[in-house]
C-alpha cells in the first residue's frame, strides 16, 4: 500500500534494495561453513534471532505454517499427464490413507496446457491430455477434501518448452488461476529472456499479493542466487538447490546444500530441497528412509514423487509413518540441520515445541557403524535424562549423556528426546 508518492514503488524498491540485502545476507552465510556441524546454542540464538526477522519479512498469505504436504508429477511422470491420471492419484491419496495424514496438495506439474495461449492471451489446458479443463479438475480434487496445485515458469516458455511461461502476463494468469479454483503454484525458472531474477520473481509475487491470496506460491529458482536470503517475503517456499535425482548422491547432495540455509526458514516460509523420490526404484529401502527422516527433521516440503497408485507396502510404509511426519509438521517451525559429522557419520538435530528434540543418526558411509549424539550437539544439559521415542522401530527407552546406535549402510535411525 503506498502512502504518500514520494516513496518509490515496491518494485523498484526490490530491485535496488533486496539484491543488496541479499548480498550481504550470503556474505554472512558464506562465512559459515556449509553443512559444518555448529554450536547449537548459537544455532538456536540465530533460530530466535530469526523468528523476529520472518515476522517482519514473511509473506503473509496465512498458508505454509507447517511445511506443504502433497504429491507431485514430475518425478515419476515428466509430460506423461493427463487429467484421469491425476483424478485417480487424488482417489488414492485418500484410499491409502495419506490423504489424512496430511498430503493434501495434488500438483500438476510441467506440460498440462497448450503450447500457446488462445487470442486473449489466456492459458489453454491441453485440449487432448485435460479436456475438461482445469477448474473441472479442481472441482473434483476438492471433492475429495484436497487441493489442486499447478505449474508455471518466470519465463518466456516452461522447461520443457511445450507451453508459455508466465513473464509479462503474471496478473493475468493469476487471475485466471485463481478462476479455476487452484490452489498453488509451483512457479520454475527456465527461458528468463535474460532479464534478473529479482524482477521476474517480484512481479509474480506482487500479482499473488493481489489476485492470488489463497494460493501457496512455491518458487523453484534452483538455489542459484541464495534464494533463501530474499524470497521469504515473496512466497511460502523456495528451492534452495538443482532437481533432485533418484539416487544416493543427488539425494545426499542436496540435503546438504539445503542444510546451509536452514535458519532462513519458519511458519510461513521454507527451504525446499525438492520433491520426494521415494518409491521411485532408484534408492534402496535404507535409503530411501535416510531420504525421507533427513527432509522431515529439516521441514522440507513432503512432496510425494511416485505413483502412488501402484506404491508398495514398503513404500507406503515410509511415507506413512505418522510419528516422522510429525517432525516435520510441528508447530514450532525450526528446520533441524546437520550437529556432528565424523567421516560420513552424521547427526543432525533441532528443536521441537514442548521442549523436546528431533535427532537423526545418519550412516552415510558402506559399512555398518555406531553412532553417538552428543547432548551438548543438540542442546540438552549433560545431567539430562531423557524418554528416546525411536520413530522407525516405534518403541521408547530412557537415555541420559548421549545417545549411540549401530546404523546400516546408508541407513538411519531417528528420534524425538523428551527430557524426563
Amino acid at each position: 500500500m503506498a502512502r504518500a508518492p514520494r516513496w518509490p514503488s515496491p518494485l523498484l524498491l526490490a530491485l535496488v534494495v533486496a539484491p543488496a540485502l541479499a548480498l550481504a545476507a550470503a556474505a554472512t552465510e558464506a562465512a559459515r561453513a556449509p553443512g559444518a556441524a555448529g554450536n547449537w546454542t548459537e544455532e538456536l540464538r540465530g533460530a530466535a534471532r530469526h523468528g523476529w526477522r520472518s515476522r517482519r519479512r514473511a509473506f503473509e498469505n496465512g498458508l505454509g505454517r507447517t511445511p506443504q504436504m502433497g504429491w507431485n508429477s514430475w518425478n515419476h511422470f515428466g509430460c506423461g499427464i493427463n487429467e484421469g491420471l491425476i483424478k485417480q492419484t487424488a482417489d488414492a491419496l485418500v484410499n491409502t490413507g495419506l490423504a489424512k495424514l496430511g498430503y493434501q496438495y495434488v500438483n500438476i506439474d510441467d506440460c498440462w496446457a497448450e503450447s500457446d495461449r488462445d487470442y486473449q492471451g489466456n492459458f489453454v489446458a491441453h485440449r487432448q491430455n485435460f479436456p475438461s479443463g482445469i477448474k473441472a479438475l479442481a472441482d473434483y480434487v476438492h471433492a475429495k477434501g484436497l487441493k489442486l496445485g499447478i505449474y508455471s515458469d518466470a519465463g518466456t516458455r516452461t522447461c520443457s518448452q511445450k507451453m508459455p511461461g508466465s513473464l509479462d502476463h503474471e496478473e493475468q494468469d493469476v487471475k485466471t488461476f485463481s478462476s479455476w479454483g487452484v490452489d498453488y503454484l509451483k512457479y520454475d525458472n527456465c527461458n528468463d529472456a535474460g532479464r534478473r531474477v529479482m524482477e521476474r520473481y517480484t512481479k509474480m509475487s506482487n500479482a499473488m499479493k493481489a489476485y492470488g491470496k489463497s494460493i501457496f506460491f512455491s518458487l523453484c529458482e534452483w538455489g542459484r542466487e541464495n534464494p533463501a536470503t530474499w524470497a521469504g517475503s515473496m512466497g511460502n517456499s523456495w528451492r534452495t538447490t538443482d532437481d533432485i535425482a533418484d539416487n544416493w548422491g543427488s539425494m545426499t547432495s542436496r540435503a546438504d546444500q539445503n542444510d546451509r540455509w536452514a535458519s532462513y526458514a519458519g511458519p510461513g516460509g521454507w527451504n525446499d530441497p525438492d520433491m520426494l523420490e521415494v518409491g521411485n526404484g532408484g534408492m534402496s529401502e535404507a535409503e530411501y528412509r535416510s531420504h525421507f527422516s533427513i527432509w522431515a527433521l529439516a521441514k522440507a516440503p513432503l512432496l510425494i514423487g511416485c505413483d502412488v497408485r501402484s506404491m508398495s507396502q514398503q513404500t507406503k510404509d515410509i511415507l506413512s509413518n505418522w510419528e516422522v511426519i510429525a517432525v516435520n509438521q510441528d508447530s514450532l517451525g525450526v528446520q533441524g540441520k546437520k550437529v556432528q559429522s565424523n567421516n560420513g557419520l552424521e547427526v543432525w538435530a533441532g528443536p521441537l515445541s514442548k521442549n523436546r528434540k528431533a535427532v537423526v543418526l545418519w550412516n552415510r558411509q558402506g559399512y555398518q557403524a555406531t553412532i553417538t549424539a552428543q547432548w551438548s550437539s543438540i542442546g540438552l544439559a549433560s545431567s539430562t535424562a531423557v524418554t528416546a521415542r525411536d520413530l522407525w522401530a516405534h518403541s521408547s527407552f530412557s537415555a541420559k549423556g548421549q545417545l549411540s546406535a549401530s546404523v546400516a549402510p546408508h541407513d538411519c535411525k531417528m528420534y524425538v528426546l523428551t527430557p524426563n
